[in-house]
């Protein structure tokens, strides 16, 4: 029984490894590998699959209101040729980010909600350009009064079920405004108290229901709803990743547990800055299971923040499995 044990444990590292290297998967290939699928994978920088070939993202252009997908070339990255003909001489946004998942969670401009009752503003295509892989990539931008979301979602986990949700983010861009989320939040746009939502955070809210960590920020915390938290107390020791890009994970599980890790997207490993019982209030969580992106799940629209990528995961990740997928974005080269 032992020798059959050790063979699987070999046998799950092998495929991982395989997957972070020499032309393997790409993130959601790994989470996949592990036992823990992507039900939601949105970037306009890269395919999170292999085998997408798929658009990653809409653009407008205001001079006719014409639209373009923009899909990913031979090595898996947005052609940013086709951003630049098509936006040539007029203003472009992102008008839609593709879910790569297979789900159709796709992501589109927010309407209004409990906080903000307008519809939201997509993002400025041009702002968000920024090296990668050798070539020129484009982010999601966010200056304030944008959003993306999707209310009625496939496969999404609610309620106290367990997930792992990363994103990579911008640790130079940020605010301390309610809220720079990617995650899980209310289906009615509304705040339905704690443990009704739960996304990953970047930025450096604090003070009131905003529970950051030392220094000046900018902290990985969860959006639970009425509550941004970096541990379950009011002030953790968790210090800042004042990293250009950074990578950013909450892995929240049944049973009154979840874990916050986090590192530099462009080299290096992740560290676990929180790991231990939810905060007083949120067990069992309430997830309602739309998804959210650059905004509180009340539509709160005040944050500023960028995002190149992320993924909704059913189940929580291994440390094995964390640890290729961090693997897999510094392979990416952001900012290279």
């Amino acid at each position: 029984m032992m020798v059959v044990v050790v063979m699987m444990v070999a046998m799950a590292a092998v495929s991982i490894e395989g997957a972070v290297g020499g032309g393997g998967g790409a993130a959601c290939d790994i989470f996949d590998s592990g036992g823990t699928p992507c039900v939601a994978a949105h970037s306009t920088v890269r395919s999170l699959y292999r085998a997408n070939t798929h658009a990653l993202f809409q653009l407008k252009r205001s001079s006719d209101n014409a639209t373009k997908d923009v899909t990913p070339v031979d090595t898996g990255f947005a052609d940013f040729a086709t951003q630049t003909e098509f936006c040539q001489g007029t203003t472009c946004v992102i008008q839609r980010i593709y879910d790569q998942s297979g789900n159709a969670n796709h992501l589109d401009i927010a309407g209004g909600g409990g906080n903000y009752d307008k519809r939201d503003s997509p993002c400025n295509a041009s702002k968000g350009q920024f090296p990668i892989h050798g070539s020129t990539g484009v982010a999601a931008y966010f200056e304030g009064h944008m959003g993306y979301r999707i209310d009625n979602t496939t496969n999404v986990p609610i309620n106290d079920d367990p997930e792992t949700i990363y994103m990579v983010a911008s640790g130079a861009h940020y605010n301390d405004k309610c809220c720079f989320d990617y995650g899980n939040a209310e289906t009615n746009n509304l705040d339905d108290g704690p443990g009704a939502m739960e996304a990953v955070y970047v930025g450096n809210s604090s003070g009131g229901m905003s529970h950051g960590g030392t220094g000046t920020g900018p902290w990985i915390m969860a959006d639970l709803e009425k509550g941004l938290w970096s541990s379950n107390l009011s002030r953790s020791t968790q210090t800042p990743i004042q990293s250009q890009y950074l990578t950013a994970m909450i892995k929240g599980d049944s049973g009154n547990h979840w874990a916050i890790k986090g590192g530099n997207a462009a080299e290096g490993g992740l560290l676990s800055l929180y790991d231990g019982p939810r905060p007083a209030g949120y067990h069992p969580m309430r997830k309602q299971g739309a998804i959210i992106l650059g905004i509180g799940g009340d539509n709160s629209p005040g944050a500023t923040g960028t995002f190149f990528e992320g993924a909704i995961v059913k189940g929580i990740s291994t440390d094995a499995v964390d640890d290729a997928v961090q693997a897999n974005i510094v392979a990416a080269q952001y900012g290279r």
